[in-house]
């Protein structure tokens, strides 16, 4: 059974279920959906509880086996948690889960959480995880994109009993807020905390997001390569700002940069060749959220601008390698904030589509 996060309140207020499966990237959303399930579980006489790490291809899982299949003399019911940090249980492990899975159907004594990564496609189609979600219930813990986080953080101010300015101001903040606090969901949580702190429940006095919130965001090249095909110039000097503060290679950033710029060159080249588009894409690996980027610039950048963006990645790897060229900062970091800030104008002039 497959679970959306935010239902799981209102499942656990009906019943608690003897398996789930958490799986995800998102630390602080994975282990508040672990403690609601824990606490679920208390009221419900789970007294004990049990948690195991797989780590390594020789783990032993006849302890976990053992610890589901007998109970203690101090309590009737038990809780049982397995992590795969890596999401990948191995052979042992496969058999052991779906183990697992047949014997949670109609055991109350115990209560099994499994918690896992994100997972891939074919992880989700592996006889293991099909156990697992065809015995229990399975969570999928998706992060919070940056056009969600405004609203996700005016509903966590709102659960402390706190609110921003209405109207146009009050969306300024929360966009400031999440400025502030994008690819950093924990950090951001703790900021709100930090707010109930220092002022009372009601509205927020006018600047005090503005003064107590820290610049704590964390960007990563997938999502900047996400905010460079969507226009975003502002958005993308930041998190270039941000990467390089961080330590990031920016040989990573260029290459990240480069092969978006190859992919809308090829792509476009395959439609003057008479391709359709969605062939075209695909033939040159584009899907999902990226062929939404994707498809409106290729169908409007001309021919020249593409090519010229070509010329300039081609440059910008030189000076990311240590080489001059005319006309280009020669600071790496400097020539990819025009690489990049090139790519956003060319995207910028494709129309939207609704």
């Amino acid at each position: 059974m497959q679970l959306a996060l935010p239902q799981l309140a209102a499942h656990l207020a009906k019943s608690v279920q003897p398996l789930y499966v958490l799986h995800g990237d998102e630390p602080l959303l994975q282990q508040e959906a672990l403690d609601a399930i824990r606490a679920a579980a208390r009221a419900a006489g789970y007294s004990e509880r049990s948690s195991f790490t797989v780590a390594g291809a020789h783990f032993d899982w006849s302890a976990v086996l053992a610890a589901g299949g007998s109970l203690s003399l101090f309590a009737d019911r038990q809780i049982v948690e397995i992590r795969i940090p890596t999401g990948k249980p191995g052979k042992d492990g496969s058999a052991a889960l779906q183990q697992i899975a047949e014997a949670a159907r109609g055991n109350d004594g115990v209560l099994t959480i499994v918690t896992l990564p994100r997972l891939d496609k074919p992880t989700k189609s592996s006889a293991w995880f099909g156990a697992l979600e065809g015995g229990g219930v399975a969570v999928q813990i998706d992060p919070v994109e940056r056009a969600q986080l405004p609203a996700w953080i005016a509903q966590r101010l709102a659960a402390q009993g706190q609110r921003v300015a209405s109207g146009e101001a009050g969306q300024r903040t929360l966009q400031f807020f999440a400025d502030r606090v994008e690819g950093n969901l924990l950090a951001a949580h703790q900021e709100i905390s930090k707010l109930a702190l220092l002022h009372p429940a009601g509205e927020l006095p006018e600047g005090a997001v503005e003064a107590a919130v820290l610049n704590v965001a964390r960007y990563d090249v997938f999502k900047l390569s996400e905010a460079v095909l969507s226009g975003q110039a502002l958005r993308v000097q930041r998190m270039l700002d941000g990467l390089q503060a961080e330590g990031a290679a920016a040989v990573l950033v260029h290459w990240t940069l480069a092969e978006d710029i190859r992919a809308l060159k090829r792509t476009r080249d395959a439609l003057n060749a008479g391709k359709p588009l969605p062939v075209a894409l695909r033939e040159n690996r584009v899907w999902g959220p990226r062929e939404r980027l994707f498809a409106p610039i290729v169908e409007r950048a001309s021919d020249a601008a593409l090519s010229r963006l070509l010329q300039s990645a081609h440059t910008v790897d030189g000076i990311v390698k240590g080489l001059r060229a005319p006309d280009w900062p020669q600071d790496a970091w400097q020539a990819l904030q025009r690489l990049a800030q090139q790519v956003c104008w060319v995207a910028g002039t494709a129309p939207k589509r609704a």
